[in-house]
């Protein structure tokens, strides 16, 4: 429960609690989160990558004044619930505290969805920040994958900045926005999309070209691919718009409305060469498990970072890579073993809040407040 974690987030930051509480820090006590959703259809055709549903679903958290009441609720499929969802406000009003509050784009993993990390945006919310994330088109949880969406990788930065798009123009929220305070964060798959749009560039040949060489390793097979109809297969045939999309990878991504990116777990370090960072001129905060089997070390962050010297890393001994997702009910260890186990002595809750940590005392270092 958000309690629960606000706790082992008070035990871990009793020490910096003024950073911590980046968004507002005069407060002492976090705001309650409150929750929306978006349904967005952009206005220029763009790559769908084969997805059931042509739009940009994006859930939004957000902080709300602590008298109004939240409501538990489980996060999952209906009826077959796997994760602790955390207290929220449904479409609750904005907090009236301050005129305008920071957002955070966030980006999910590899057939993950916004609310896999629902932990680490409501954590967020609740120390004043707006942070909405999107469903991938073809890469998420909520309806059939498609090999398109797994492959396309760079598709995904245009995802997020149409989804700032909208809400920069969204009659409700625009408005609160402190444009001068964005970020971006993201897991996984989601690290690489917000190191695009930071400026990273993808060398998609120099990654084929490590999966198809004795150092091939699991970043290469990611397990969510399994669940592709014909399997984690390349069609016999790719459509003129999956070719011309791979002919942009290299392209640059870059949004200048982000100033900072917090990267967790970041996925497809050997998707970039020793010129791929050239253009990224913001802050950069990665984080990963020492135990990452999934987006194995060496070949992700270490190589993320020793690409990127600027970058500030942070290692959390023993967990794993889906120790990133959310917490899971009581009992799916044993039956989503691969999502829910952590190895030995690893407490979920307690590095979620190392996380949130880091996260707050990044965003509150390059993305101050207006002091004047």
């Amino acid at each position: 429960m958000l309690r629960r974690f606000l706790a082992a987030f008070a035990v871990l930051a009793a020490c910096c609690t003024g950073a911590a509480l980046a968004a507002d820090t005069g407060s002492v006590a976090p705001y309650h989160v409150g929750v929306a959703r978006r349904v967005i259809h952009p206005p220029v055709a763009r790559n769908w990558r084969g997805a059931q549903t042509e739009a940009l679903v994006t859930n939004i958290w957000y902080p709300v004044e602590p008298a109004v009441p939240e409501a538990a609720h489980d996060i999952g499929a209906p009826g077959n619930p796997v994760f602790i969802g955390h207290p929220r406000a449904v479409d609750a009003p904005l907090s009236p505290a301050h005129a305008k509050y920071p957002l955070l784009v966030l980006s999910h993993g590899t057939g993950g969805s916004a609310g896999s990390l629902d932990w680490l945006a409501s954590a967020l919310a609740a120390n004043g920040y707006i942070v909405a994330g999107v469903n991938h088109p073809g890469n998420n949880a909520m309806e059939p994958v498609t090999f398109e969406g797994f492959v396309l990788w760079w598709e995904r930065a245009t995802d997020v900045s149409e989804v700032l798009d909208s809400l920069l123009a969204d009659p409700t929220l625009g408005a609160r926005i402190d444009t001068n305070r964005i970020g971006a964060v993201g897991f996984s798959l989601g690290g690489y999309t917000v190191l695009e749009l930071a400026g990273a560039r993808t060398d998609q040949k120099q990654f084929l070209d490590f999966c198809a060489s004795s150092a091939a390793d699991a970043i290469c097979r990611p397990p969510e691919m399994n669940g592709l109809p014909g399997g984690p297969h390349m069609p016999a045939h790719l459509p003129p718009a999956t070719t011309a999309s791979m002919a942009r990878s290299s392209d640059s991504y870059r949004d200048p409305r982000i100033k900072a990116v917090f990267a967790i777990a970041p996925a497809l370090g050997e998707a970039f060469n020793q010129a791929s960072f050239t253009d990224v001129h913001i802050p950069v905060s990665l984080m990963a498990g020492t135990a990452d089997a999934t987006a194995p070390v060496q070949t992700n962050i270490q190589r993320i970072a020793g690409l990127l010297p600027n970058a500030t890393v942070h290692m959390v001994p023993g967990a794993s890579h889906y120790t990133f997702l959310d917490t899971c009910l009581p009992g799916m260890a044993d039956r989503i073993p691969g999502n829910c186990k952590d190895g030995p002595g690893v407490d979920r809750d307690t590095v979620h809040a190392q996380a949130v940590e880091q996260a707050l005392a990044f965003f509150s270092n390059t993305l101050p407040a207006d002091t004047q």
